[in-house]
C-alpha cells in the first residue's frame, strides 16, 4: 500500500475526522496536487479490488470498525465516487 494512501486514510477518514461530511474532503484531496491525488485514487482501486482487504485492516488504520466486509466496500465505492468521480455528498460512517 501506498505510504501517502496510508497517510491519507489515518488522517482524513481515522473515526473522528471522517465523520465530518461538510463537504470539505474533496477539495482538500484535490489541493495536495497530482501526484498525491494519483496515489490515492490508485489505493482506492487497489482495496476495492483486493478481496482480501477487509474492515480489520481498514480499522488498523482508521480506527473505525466495519461489521461486515460487503458494508466496508458498499462505503469505499461510495466514497471513491465522491473523491473521484464528482458524487454530490461524501458517504457517512457507521454508527
Amino acid at each position: 500500500m501506498d505510504a501517502r494512501f496510508e497517510g491519507f486514510l489515518k488522517m482524513y477518514l481515522d473515526d473522528e475526522t471522517g465523520r465530518d461530511t461538510s463537504g470539505y474532503l474533496r477539495p482538500t484531496l484535490m489541493a495536495f496536487g497530482e501526484p498525491y491525488v494519483e496515489a490515492v485514487r490508485g489505493g482506492f482501486i487497489q482495496i476495492l479490488e483486493d478481496e482480501s482487504f477487509g474492515p480489520p485492516d481498514y480499522e488498523r488504520l482508521t480506527n473505525v470498525d466495519f461489521s461486515d466486509a460487503d458494508s466496508l466496500r458498499s462505503y469505499l465505492r461510495d466514497l471513491y465516487a465522491y473523491l473521484f468521480e464528482g458524487a454530490e455528498r461524501q458517504p457517512e460512517l457507521p454508527d
